[in-house]
């Protein structure tokens, strides 16, 4: 979708100014809604791409005004009232105020070291050849999908290069809204620094993105 999280590269933006020596975790409170937000993946049911538009999906004004883990915070709020399992009450009160719900799976403990070492693998067998191999020339498509995608605004509409073939991969636009991991070849495709922002652009800027096989087509 587009929205104030697809920042890279809009004017309006301003520089990126890196925190020297900047900590994972600013507060306590952050730590914990990571932590949280990963847990509740489990017997909440939802993956990864719905987790991510979760906090992209609200308004400007809202995602520029919240701090990283406030948007994580607030996305795992959505997420937890659509599935009812918890109630906006709560949400304004801070605090649980109805019994809880059964759930089938849950994270104990002792299981996080396991899940966090498995990880989330989204490679997956391919069900089609390959359109493009490495060294083909390709333009990203011009696309404003209502939901997730990983397609970044600033490529849509430019040439690039692809750099490597990455295999079969879960496609993050139908799988962020529960109609399956449809899986795509995935590749990276550089870009040239002029291509992307004209000749303004520093000559030797190149810019890598990975992108899954419905975004491109042949230049």
């Amino acid at each position: 979708m587009d929205g104030a999280h697809d920042m890279g590269g809009v004017k309006w933006s301003g520089p990126v100014q890196p925190e020297p020596n900047e900590p994972v975790f600013h507060a306590e409170w952050e730590r914990r809604a990571f932590a949280i937000t990963l847990a509740m993946g489990m017997p909440g049911g939802w993956n990864i791409d719905m987790s991510r538009f979760a906090r992209e999906d609200r308004p400007h004004e809202d995602y520029l005004s919240k701090s990283y883990y406030h948007i994580w915070l607030a996305g795992l709020e959505r997420l937890m009232l659509e599935r009812d399992l918890i109630a906006p009450d709560e949400i304004e009160a801070g605090k649980a105020l109805h019994p809880a719900k059964p759930m089938a799976k849950t994270l104990t403990p002792d299981g996080v070291a396991g899940m966090l070492h498995r990880g989330g693998p989204t490679e997956r067998d391919a069900r089609h050849p390959a359109r493009f191999a490495a060294g083909d020339r390709i333009r990203a498509k011009m696309i404003h999908p209502p939901t997730h995608t990983r397609l970044p605004r600033y490529v849509r509409g430019h040439v690039g290069v692809i750099e490597r073939v990455l295999g079969c991969h879960v496609f993050p636009d139908s799988n962020a809204t529960g109609a399956g991991e449809n899986p795509q070849w995935l590749y990276t495709v550089t870009f040239d620094g002029r291509e992307l922002w004209g000749e303004t652009s520093d000559a030797k800027l190149e810019v890598s993105v990975d992108a899954w096989e419905p975004y491109l087509e042949r230049a």
